[in-house]
């Protein structure tokens, strides 16, 4: 396989705390069970949390921080898991990496991933300072992660501005937290309005499921045991969107077109 072949893409969500790494984890075993060779890298040198929710932690032995400092090879550094061989993770460095990682870092290690696997996700880190810059130097093409909350919106097109200068393409947009009724009382923007605001493509609609808590605590993926729950089959139908099958999207809420209205006025006088 050649660099050529393979699709790094980094997700991303400029708000905490919405989902981003749950995403990253589901989606990277989704496609590995749809026979696509993953590496999911843990790009969040400072608060690593992927090697959990994937069950790993116990199995890191080196890290991307070795890797770079070539005291190791990639395939040392490289986790699988134990139940989907064709997932791997590339493990975060210790958090002082941060002081001396660069983008150059960050493209040498995703060019090395490249070589060997189909997909190379990037769980982004939150924000937009120097590890949001890092991950996205490296990336190709890009997903967002949001709920249909303001803050978490207009973060969203903040970070969107940011990947549109670096010429980051395709971006699309999986929204997150879904809550069909809070949408039909105008508690919560709607899809429409969302992915109006956003102007990006809809890959993926997660409803708001407790099944997503009891998983991650487990550090077993909904997509990994082939969950029914309603986000385990969102994760999956993300996956199958992204090898180009044509999975339709169904939109379960109304409009909410008062709460659209208050957030155009918001974004309107926000200064960056």
């Amino acid at each position: 396989m050649t660099s050529a072949s393979s699709r790094t893409i980094l997700i991303c969500s400029g708000k905490g705390g919405v989902g981003k790494t749950t995403l990253t984890a589901n989606l990277g075993i989704a496609l590995a069970k749809q026979g696509a060779k993953t590496a999911v890298l843990d790009a969040d040198f400072g608060l690593r949390n992927l090697d959990l929710l994937l069950g790993l932690e116990n199995r890191i032995v080196y890290t991307a921080q070795e890797v770079l400092a070539e005291t190791c090879r990639l395939e040392q550094a490289l986790v699988k898991h134990k139940q989907e061989p064709n997932l791997s993770l590339l493990p975060a460095g210790n958090p002082r990496m941060l002081e001396w990682l660069t983008p150059d870092d960050m493209k040498k290690i995703v060019a090395m991933l490249e070589e060997r696997f189909d997909f190379v996700l990037i769980d982004c880190p939150a924000g937009i300072e120097d590890g949001f810059k890092n991950a996205a130097a490296a990336s190709r093409e890009a997903l967002i992660v949001t709920t249909p909350e303001v803050s978490a919106v207009r973060d969203a097109d903040r970070v969107i501005g940011l990947l549109q200068t670096r010429e980051i393409q395709p971006v699309q947009l999986v929204l997150n937290r879904v809550r069909p009724k809070m949408m039909a009382n105008q508690e919560m923007l709607a899809v429409d309005d969302v992915t109006d605001i956003l102007a990006l493509p809809l890959v993926g609609l997660v409803l708001e499921d407790e099944q997503v808590i009891v998983s991650t605590n487990r550090g077993e993926p909904l997509t990994l045991n082939g969950s029914r729950s309603p986000a385990g089959q969102a994760y999956m139908n993300v996956a199958r969107r992204l090898r180009g099958e044509d999975v339709p999207l169904v939109d379960p809420t109304k409009k909410a077109p008062g709460l659209r209205a208050k957030f155009g006025r918001l974004m309107q006088t926000k200064i960056f």
